[in-house]
């Protein structure tokens, strides 16, 4: 079947927030067809929704000045392939998923088998799924080994199982099985990019800035992220001019990725567990305009910063939020990541049949994790528009699954599996940073009149205090 135009999917979800419709008079979408092999509208997601968080950070950068807002051009190729998460470091491209991490046949049935995907990638989820087949934690075990344990169990059992003991894995499912599902009955009751007021607070002051400086210029983002989604929109922040602050916890570990996710960003460490340490995350969302986090729904609750504690601390604040399956239903709480929402949402068994294989297919990006981050990018902007305009503090929230929802929704086409991936080569670009000599896809979005040029080099968590470097207002 057809997809719809990235310009008309761009119009849904600029519309979607209700926000000034003249502006997309001013964005340019360069680019057709499929990039990727998929039978999914990937480049169609991947292009209008960075178009739609390019388009209004320009609007949002342009009322300071009377000036018209800049014009915006988002190129097709090069969007998609910033969603590739690729990059090398001293030459080399690092190894990013954990050996374990995949699909699995389970259940007694080897000739018609169920499957069941493993999300292994840190270490602590690895071992609590190991320990739960029965193996010996620690890199040593074998998918072998994992195949015969998970012939004892049905998909459903071990992805229940799993995330009782404190692990990730997903149960594989077409489409019609998980728009059975309790979860996807929720989350057809949640907006794709929801916007909502949780406080009362008149219009902030707009940061000042040169004309022609990047549009968020002067703009603080603490950014509380560690998995694809959120540091993407971190990460497009601080490319547009934002000062991005990056917190994370001394005791957690991160993404294999994340030298190509904290460039333009400064990285700091707070433990939330310290009363000292959370008076200073307090102190520094005081002075903030956007709070961004991407944990389990209550866990910053619990220590003092849900969306209403920070309006009523911080007025006007914008808080975002992200979660894997939705912010309702029965597995609202779950850890969850691209891959396995891909698995249980039906979008591996999907691909496979149009591709014609019996093997379940993922996508050939992880699509869910990028366009969200572009969305939770949008959300805030959208947020901070809204704010200047009618005061409040607002709190935007994105989900993988509700994310996929939208993808879905774009329609699928097995024509776009023939599609041939370009190549990466002649759009990176070379840097210095903490964790060694990176080169790295460049900001894809264009402003008119402006050069997009970070200062700041990716580095290691806990290199830089945890201070905003510019003034406050």
């Amino acid at each position: 079947m057809s997809t719809p135009s990235p310009e008309a999917v761009l119009a849904g979800l600029w519309e979607g927030l209700n926000l000034p419709t003249a502006a997309l008079s001013r964005v340019e979408l360069t680019g057709d067809g499929p990039v990727l092999p998929s039978s999914f509208a990937v480049a169609t997601a991947a292009q209008a929704s960075l178009a739609a968080a390019a388009l209004v950070a320009s609007e949002w950068g342009a009322l300071r000045h009377a000036g018209a807002p800049a014009g915006v051009s988002v190129p097709r190729v090069p969007a998609v392939l910033e969603c590739s998460s690729h990059f090398l470091l001293d030459g080399v491209v690092p190894a990013l998923w954990d050996p374990l991490s995949g699909l699995y046949p389970c259940g007694a049935d080897v000739g018609a088998p169920e499957w069941v995907r493993l999300h292994a990638n840190f270490a602590h989820h690895r071992d609590r799924v190991l320990a739960l087949l029965g193996l010996a934690p620690g890199p040593a075990t074998s998918r072998d080994a994992v195949t015969r344990a998970l012939r004892a169990w049905t998909a459903t059992a071990f992805e229940d199982a799993a995330a009782a003991a404190g692990g990730v894995a997903s149960a594989l499912r077409g489409f019609d099985e998980w728009d059975a599902h309790p979860q996807a009955r929720a989350l057809g009751l949640e907006p794709l990019v929801a916007l909502e007021r949780v406080g009362d607070a008149p219009p902030r002051p707009l940061p000042t800035a040169a004309m022609g400086a990047a549009p968020l210029a002067g703009l603080r983002v603490l950014d509380l992220t560690r998995i694809l989604a959120g540091p993407v929109a971190g990460r497009l922040l601080a490319h547009w001019g934002a000062e991005v602050l990056m917190i994370n916890s001394p005791h957690l570990p991160n993404i294999g990725a994340i030298a190509d996710l904290s460039r333009g960003k400064r990285s700091a460490q707070l433990d939330l567990d310290r009363p000292e340490d959370r008076h200073r995350l307090q102190a520094l969302a005081a002075t903030g305009h956007v709070f961004l986090q991407g944990y389990r729904p209550g866990a910053l609750a619990a220590r003092g910063f849900s969306p209403e504690a920070l309006a009523a601390a911080a007025p006007g604040i914008v808080c975002v939020s992200l979660a894997a399956w939705g912010f309702a239903g029965p597995w609202a709480g779950r850890r969850g990541f691209d891959s396995l929402v891909q698995t249980a949402t039906g979008f591996n068994l999907a691909e496979a049949a149009a591709a014609g294989r019996a093997v379940p297919m993922a996508m050939p990006v992880q699509i869910l994790d990028h366009a969200a981050g572009h969305l939770l990018a949008f959300g805030a902007l959208a947020a901070l528009h809204r704010q200047a305009a009618e005061g409040g503090s607002w709190h935007v929230k994105v989900s993988l699954a509700r994310t996929g929802k939208w993808l879905r929704s774009l329609g699928q086409d097995a024509a776009g599996l023939a599609a041939v991936a370009p190549s990466h080569a002649p759009w990176l670009e070379e840097e210095d940073s903490g964790f060694g000599r990176l080169r790295a896809m460049p900001p894809t979005a264009r402003f008119d009149g402006v050069a997009l040029r970070s200062a700041l080099p990716a580095m290691p968590p806990g290199t830089n205090p945890p201070a905003w470097l510019t003034g406050t207002a």
